[in-house]
């Protein structure tokens, strides 16, 4: 669950962020309009860099955005809480985020991905070169295979990318997924193992034709 920092009184505390959004959607629901920028302000960077690894393009990630906010606050009417606010924020960018793509014949890819441990204690590997070696040739190999797994997302069905990145990305849970995707909770893990598989395969297969890194003889 989100926290935030808020002050009071001139001093600052943690509270839950459900608390204060709760206070939030039902001034914002009254037609106050600070209330909902309140809203704006805490979910703009996170929903951009979500839109952002989903489309690929920040002219776009920043047009979906803005098109997320204006239909939550015409839709605020009508959100009961049952959701979180993020939830319900997800939900609509995700579902914008897949339309975008089925009207694109060919997407960019210009995301950076990295994965966090899944709920089942299990971290998720990619057999990267060694980032911290200075030889030319390591260094070069490991570029082209970033830009295999970045490729490789970009090339997932929007289903399987918008789980792969809500999970690994955003880093929300299992069941934060299935409410925002609408979904049971065994889609989910589905759709993250085959989105996971398809860029193993990918990676798998740039190893395979990729040059051996050679490393240059230590100083005697």
């Amino acid at each position: 669950m989100f926290r935030e920092t808020v002050s009071l009184s001139g001093s600052f505390v943690a509270v839950d962020t459900l608390s204060v959004e709760a206070q939030l959607v039902e001034r914002a629901k009254a037609q106050d309009e600070a209330a909902f920028e309140q809203i704006m302000s805490l979910y703009a960077d996170r929903l951009y860099n979500y839109i952002l690894r989903m489309v690929g393009n920040a002219t776009d990630a920043e047009d979906l955005v803005q098109e997320t906010f204006l239909r939550a606050y015409q839709g605020l009417p009508n959100f009961d809480g049952r959701a979180s606010l993020g939830t319900w924020l997800y939900r609509i960018a995700a579902n914008l985020c897949i339309d975008h793509q089925r009207r694109r014949a060919r997407r960019v890819p210009t995301v950076s991905y990295s994965a966090h441990d899944d709920e089942d204690g299990e971290a998720t590997e990619w057999d990267f070169p060694d980032q911290q070696t200075p030889n030319p040739l390591d260094a070069a190999l490991n570029r082209e295979l970033e830009a295999v797994v970045e490729e490789a997302i970009g090339k997932l069905s929007p289903k399987l990318k918008t789980v792969l990145l809500l999970y690994d990305v955003e880093e929300l849970s299992y069941e934060e997924i299935a409410r925002v995707l609408g979904i049971p909770i065994g889609t989910v893990k589905s759709r993250l193992n085959h989105a996971r598989t398809q860029i193993q395969k990918a990676v798998a297969a740039y190893l395979s034709d990729a040059p051996v890194p050679t490393r240059a003889p230590s100083a005697k």
